[in-house]
């Protein structure tokens, strides 16, 4: 008998289903996916994932069944039975039970049956595992074209060099997710088929590349539509976490939000200036060094020797884009992105009027706010050297959180 669809790294739910008339009491059959606040004697309390639902507290007994499930599994093969003790704040679970409302405390409550658990430790190391195999697998650009009767989607990719077109195969089993709309968050990609991919999204894509990295057989596809800002911030609002930017493409203001997922960071003026020289080497087909010595440097600063951080793949994706070594040979650009996440994060009280400011943000809305998906600053020497910098080419929208614990469980 199907048990549940576990999909404890999407948002959860609550859902009730009333008994079969003649039934006794009133008592529901409910289900909820949430993570473990806070643990009683002989309960749990769930934060629902849902946004809207309240807490819900799973009455434990003896007959309870508590099973612990690997992320990533499509049934309870490989489950194994754990004990009340065992659960820990901050583990996701899915509880699966009799259901009714205590109409004074306004709190659901279910008479747990089941409660399918997925520790927190073994849901952090999945998802490392996802980040770093995104990083050393992955691609990402601009789509340039969708062949939907082929499933082969051609992105153009470019760091501090010429544009380069990559072939993303897809099959019949290649996950395909879609950034959601006004979203922040990676793991709200939801499933969207090839069609929903349109030329100008950005796309990333992790699988087998062949030799000369022109082609991928891509295992999973993440693509959005987003927008890129550049340019100096006219005005911060700390009460709204808002600030209002002049961006020097548009030549429109924008007010842009910071959110809790928001990533910020701040360029050191020489890593901003050694990039900015790198931009103008690009342009003029020149810099004052060797083609990629600016960026050996930054290299040394980022507290590894350039030997050993050398890039070993010929392929011209984003910056943002790129992932460890591949070992296919060659002398490319370094993952920005990558020494971007040794800098300390910022805050919006870190910025003043007058910043220079390269963001990716979402769509926006009708009234023509957007949310920022990833801010850097410190981003003058940059600006100065391309005033018409995308920040796709330098920022990656993908936060990869990775969707550790999605799968099926049956019994």
């Amino acid at each position: 008998m199907a048990l549940v669809a576990l999909t404890l790294a999407v948002p959860g739910y609550v859902c009730a289903q009333s008994k079969p008339a003649g039934s006794s009491g009133d008592a529901q059959i409910a289900k909820v996916v949430g993570t473990i606040k806070s643990i009683q004697a002989d309960s749990i309390t769930v934060a629902a994932e849902s946004g809207g639902e309240d807490d819900v507290v799973a009455k434990l007994t003896g007959s309870t069944k508590i099973l612990r499930v690997p992320p990533g599994e499509k049934d309870l093969k490989n489950a194994t039975a754990l004990q009340p003790q065992d659960l820990q704040t901050g583990d996701r679970v899915l509880v699966r039970g009799q259901a009714s409302t205590d109409a004074n405390a306004h709190t659901i409550v279910i008479n747990a049956l089941a409660v399918i658990v997925m520790k927190q430790a073994d849901v952090a190391a999945k998802q490392q595992h996802d980040r770093d195999d995104w990083q050393k697998r992955g691609v990402g650009g601009l789509v340039t074209n969708v062949d939907a009767a082929t499933g082969t989607i051609t992105i153009s990719s470019n760091a501090l060099g010429a544009n380069r077109s990559i072939a993303v195969h897809t099959t019949k089993d290649t996950i395909l997710r879609r950034y959601a709309s006004g979203s922040v968050k990676f793991d709200d990609a939801k499933p969207a088929p090839v069609d929903r991919i349109k030329p100008g999204d950005q796309l990333r894509a992790r699988g087998a590349r062949n030799p000369d990295g022109s082609e991928v057989s891509a295992e999973e596809v993440v693509s959005g539509a987003f927008r890129n800002i550049a340019g100096t911030i006219k005005a911060i609002d700390p009460a709204s976490n808002t600030m209002t930017v002049q961006d020097a493409i548009s030549k429109n203001t924008v007010v842009v939000k910071v959110s809790p997922d928001t990533q910020m960071k701040k360029l050191p003026a020489e890593m901003a200036q050694r990039i900015a020289m790198q931009l103008k080497g690009a342009a003029g087909g020149s810099s004052g060094d060797q083609p990629g010595a600016s960026v050996e440097k930054m290299k040394e600063q980022d507290g590894a020797p350039a030997a050993s951080k050398a890039r070993t793949s010929k392929s011209t994706e984003p910056l943002a884009s790129r992932g460890p070594a591949n070992g296919q040979g060659g002398n490319d650009p370094p993952d920005l992105q990558h020494m971007l996440s040794h800098l300390p994060n910022s805050a919006l009280a870190d910025l003043q009027k007058g910043d220079a400011v390269m963001i990716v943000s979402t769509e926006g809305t009708d009234s023509g706010g957007v949310t920022a998906i990833t801010l850097l600053a410190g981003v003058d020497a940059i600006l100065t050297a391309s005033p018409s910098q995308s920040a796709s080419t330098l920022l990656s929208p993908w936060s990869l959180g990775a969707s550790g614990g999605e799968g099926e469980a049956t019994q």
